[in-house]
């Protein structure tokens, strides 16, 4: 789930990227400092997605927080009457929210 949330996160970068190009951005710098910040972000779920892929229990908590800030970005599209993508995001989250409970961190036990 963490490496869905990077790859759709670099998706709007290049998305914000391309507008900027094409000069629909109204504010260049704006653009940049939004497309530089979600890098950011994309950067570090990438980073929980590999901690994970590696069988880590280090990226459990991260991934429940990161997570858990969605369901109000999920609570303010659908106020805003964004009802699918709110949907979209809201269950993204929950079932990122119910993995990370779920996932064994264990570490193995060595005699």
């Amino acid at each position: 789930m963490c490496a869905l949330q990077a790859l759709s996160l670099v998706g709007f970068v290049v998305f914000y990227l391309v507008e900027l190009v094409q000069g629909a951005g109204d504010d260049p710098t704006r653009v940049v400092m939004s497309a530089l910040l979600i890098l950011v972000f994309a950067v570090g779920i990438g980073a929980l997605a590999r901690g994970w892929w590696r069988g880590a229990s280090w990226p459990n908590t991260p991934t429940i927080v990161w997570n858990l800030l969605l369901l109000p970005v999920a609570w303010s599209l659908f106020q805003a009457d964004r009802l699918v993508v709110a949907l979209l995001v809201g269950v993204v989250a929950v079932v990122g929210i119910v993995a990370a409970v779920r996932a064994d961190t264990t570490e193995p036990t060595q005699a």
